[in-house]
């Protein structure tokens, strides 16, 4: 019940020794995620203890690949070595990498997510929040214990909005969350987590959750119409966004109609997604979606 992570995952931390990654491989351990160690050079051969857990340092990603079988890497590394992390990690096989990190230089993401593709490494990021399966692991900085497992899935463009909708649906729960981040470049997309989610016996219906700028969920509207029979729930962030104006994340960038919240909600309307114009009522909308599923499903099976 799970796309990309699960409790049978196992993550190296690049940049595991630095404040954040300390304090949020502490989070992620809490979480019941099997961190299996971490990665820093000059620090090759140590253990870091995190309460009842001891966790070894590798002097590379290959080296604790080696060891250990990890298969995923959460990158808390500066924007200026993250782009030698991804490839470094991409380089020694990782089927996941998780980049948390914000502020990297436009060239070195699309440098960093073409080379992994290359390499079969699938990049989740960068500047995200990483991605959680409720009640199996958690790889970046989602906090984990405002849902529980359950089976709707969650792509979102914001980490802020990710913790808000995980929190409006609760009582519901999730199979897994992935915040892909809102950089004009990123490694996953909204297409990739749909047809995952689609691919999942677990997950029942999909909230995507998007923002202004560029045209992601122009293009997942269209990938919805041809290949995802799930029901799906949509956010738009931005309705109030004064048009010219360049808006936080590094991808909210708006030229004339083309990236508005309107055109969004349109494009995702018109294939049949229901779009809520607050994250309180978009949490409503899937209550009413899966409802009036299973209430389907009942009759049927009469």
């Amino acid at each position: 019940m799970a796309i990309y992570l699960t409790k049978e995952s196992k993550v190296l931390v690049q940049g595991m020794t630095g404040g954040e990654g300390m304090k949020h491989t502490r989070r992620m351990l809490a979480a019941g995620t099997d961190i299996v160690g971490g990665v820093n050079p000059r620090k090759a051969g140590r253990t870091v203890d995190f309460d009842d857990r001891a966790v070894p340092v590798f002097g590379s990603v290959a080296d604790g690949m080696r060891s250990t079988g990890a298969d995923v890497s959460v990158v808390f590394v500066p924007p200026a070595f993250a782009k030698a992390a991804v490839i470094e990690a991409a380089d020694a096989g990782i089927g996941l990498a998780v980049v948390i990190t914000e502020g990297i230089p436009v060239h070195d993401s699309v440098a960093f997510t073409a080379y992994a593709a290359s390499k079969g490494t699938r990049v989740i990021g960068p500047n995200c929040p990483g991605l959680i399966t409720p009640g199996q692991a958690n790889a970046g900085i989602i906090p984990a214990d405002i849902t529980k497992p359950g089976r709707i899935g969650l792509v979102s463009k914001s980490g802020t909005l990710t913790y808000q909708l995980m929190y409006e649906l609760r009582d519901i729960g999730f199979s897994t969350c992935v915040g892909i981040g809102g950089d004009p470049v990123v490694g996953t997309s909204h297409i990739d987590c749909l047809a995952a989610f689609q691919d999942d016996p677990d997950t029942e219906l999909v909230v995507v959750i998007g923002e202004i700028g560029g045209d992601a969920e122009e293009r997942a509207a269209a990938y919805i119409r041809d290949h995802v029979t799930k029901p799906v729930v949509g956010y738009i962030a931005g309705f109030t966004a004064p048009e010219g104006r360049t808006m936080g994340h590094a991808g909210a960038i708006v030229s004339g109609s083309s990236g508005t919240a309107a055109a969004k909600k349109a494009a995702l309307e018109a294939v049949g997604v229901a779009v809520g114009s607050t994250p309180t009522e978009t949490a409503r909308l899937v209550l009413d979606r899966l409802g009036a599923q299973r209430a389907a499903s009942d009759v049927t099976h009469r």
